[in-house]
């Protein structure tokens, strides 16, 4: 089984400016940018998808439609793979949040809600909830893609990696980065998740 985790592209959004749940605009044309990351997964010879799944804000489901034409699918939305809500500091910038807030956050980082929204911990089960979901109803010999968010992206790598999410927090994301995961069939030489590509 392959999942081909799909960040994704810049967003119209000032930098520094937090943006978890809120539905931000993209900086470019959706078509431009699904093209362009086509183009690589079909460099890296990733798996074509038998279903292309996205969480629904629209900086994804605009990226994950066109992806879903290409390839005769309909991109299918699911609200456990969106990006976690920061509550009060939405659409704030980063420096703009008081320190105390911040540190406060940091020093209780899976279940501090100095924001009023997610916990990271509630945001972590949200996202394992919807990738288990998305998993365990599909073919061992099956390739999803999904077009989501850099903090789903380590939520779900983390988990299946067996990662430490503080870990994971400080590996690099690029914009419309590509994160490539796969799982043989149960029995296999590896019967468990192993990382193929990440930030590609």
């Amino acid at each position: 089984m392959d999942v081909v985790l799909i960040r994704h592209p810049a967003v119209a959004v000032a930098p520094g400016v937090c943006y978890g749940s809120s539905d931000v605009p993209l900086a470019d044309a959706p078509a431009a940018a699904s093209g362009d990351i086509g183009a690589r997964l079909a460099a890296l010879r990733a798996p074509p998808p038998q279903r292309i799944v996205t969480s629904p804000l629209g900086r994804c489901a605009r990226v994950a439609d066109a992806l879903a034409s290409a390839h005769g699918l309909d991109a299918r939305p699911d609200a456990r793979l969106a990006e976690m809500d920061f509550g009060a500091w939405e659409l704030t910038a980063w420096d703009a949040i008081a320190r105390e807030q911040i540190d406060a956050w940091a020093a209780d980082l899976l279940h501090a809600r100095e924001h009023g929204g997610e916990s990271v911990a509630q945001f972590d089960a949200r996202v394992q909830a919807g990738f288990d979901a998305l998993t365990g109803d599909a073919d061992a010999e099956s390739a999803t893609w999904v077009v989501t968010h850099s903090g789903v992206i380590r939520a779900i790598a983390a988990r299946s990696l067996g990662v430490p999410l503080e870990r994971c927090l400080r590996w690099p994301l690029e914009m419309a980065a590509i994160v490539w995961l796969r799982r043989d069939a149960p029995g296999g030489a590896w019967d468990e998740w192993r990382l193929v590509r990440w930030n590609v």
